[in-house]
């Protein structure tokens, strides 16, 4: 009986061991399947237009809708190698969660809109374009920061051309501020405004004060008054001595009444 019942335990630790690490196991599988299907997801545009399913960006191209053929919308510095093919200016563009590029083929030139999240990143991108542009000094590359949009037009057949398209590309983006719109008047309007603000409240406090004090000071005056009139008519004789000890010679302090007295 006793090495049965060994037996026994020895068979329960080794179940409850091997159910143990297979739980582990599921458990070390699940989180890897889940971060697999988590990277897998692609990347997909920002803006979508609701009406015909095309990135809001394609539909910033000028004359986007006659130039389907040549527009190229890319996600990453791949996707636009294989429209433009191999480029410097491609590899100092940062294609972080966000970046949206598009472009298309014109009289003037290839055209490249590139849309950052963050101006920031714009306005480095932007740099690093015209150093690289100053450094090629090719006369067939022109760049211009618009908005959040870095416009590029390379292989341009001429100055006047490209900054003609240039020109085309508007920068439209609706914001909508849940509060009040703090850039619906100009800083030194609303300096002059703040400032009279603060100077309008500091003289209705200084004036409020005053007006307190005065009320206060004609409500306390008139209870002592009447509270000492009260006590000076119940006096049959008054003098200006405040109470204090006087001789009697003009017959107005009352006698000491001798109830008042200490007995012997």
């Amino acid at each position: 009986m006793l090495q049965s019942g060994r037996m026994l335990k020895k068979s329960i630790k080794v179940i409850l061991r091997g159910s143990f690490a297979a739980l582990l196991l599921a458990c070390a599988l699940s989180l890897t399947a889940l971060g697999q299907g988590v990277s897998s997801i692609p990347y997909k545009s920002q803006e979508i237009s609701e009406i015909d399913g095309v990135p809001v960006l394609v539909k910033h191209l000028p004359d986007w809708e006659n130039r389907r053929e040549s527009t190229a919308f890319a996600l990453s510095s791949a996707d636009l190698k294989k429209a433009l093919g191999e480029r410097p200016i491609i590899d100092l563009i940062d294609f972080t969660a966000g970046t949206e590029a598009v472009t298309a083929q014109y009289e003037a030139g290839k055209l490249l809109i590139v849309e950052f999240a963050s101006p920031q990143v714009s306005v480095e991108t932007d740099q690093k374009i015209n150093a690289a542009i100053d450094a090629n000094n090719d006369g067939k590359t022109f760049n211009r920061r618009i908005g959040n949009y870095n416009v590029v037009v390379m292989d341009a057949s001429g100055s006047s051309a490209a900054n003609a398209l240039i020109d085309q590309v508007k920068y439209e983006k609706q914001i909508t501020w849940l509060g009040k719109n703090p850039f619906a008047i100009s800083a030194e309007r609303a300096f002059v405004l703040t400032t009279a603000d603060i100077f309008l409240s500091t003289l209705m406090v200084i004036v409020g004060g005053i007006v307190a004090s005065i009320f206060v000071g004609l409500v306390v005056g008139y209870f002592f008054f009447y509270f000492r009139d009260g006590k000076r008519s119940k006096m049959y004789a008054y003098t200006d001595a405040g109470g204090m000890t006087r001789l009697n010679l003009d017959g107005f302090t009352p006698e000491i009444v001798p109830d008042r007295l200490l007995g012997d």
